[in-house]
């Protein structure tokens, strides 16, 4: 199966913690998988660069969704899309 949310954070970051609460309830809800990527155990340097002062980072069936807080309602919403489709508006 594949994850639809990917959670990028880094250990000790309490926003992080924060988020994987929200992402963990949120999927566990809607039936969709998610998975962790641990920032600075990631190999690349592109994701380092570009979303090292972001952390968390939610990304959404490959694109990023949110960063910093994440809002639960704000993510159902986005997962009661089909994979790949967003809307405009978001």
């Amino acid at each position: 199966m594949t994850q639809r949310v990917t959670l990028v954070g880094r250990a000790g970051c309490h926003l992080c913690e924060a988020a994987r609460a929200v992402v963990a309830e949120v999927c566990a809800d809607a039936g969709v998988s998610w998975c962790e990527v641990d920032l600075d155990a990631d190999p690349s340097a592109e994701r380092r660069e570009r979303w090292s002062d972001m952390v968390p980072v939610v990304l959404v069936d490959g694109r990023q969704h949110t960063y910093w807080r994440v809002d639960a309602a704000r993510l159902r919403l986005a997962l009661q899309d089909p994979p790949g489709r967003r809307r405009w508006w978001r």
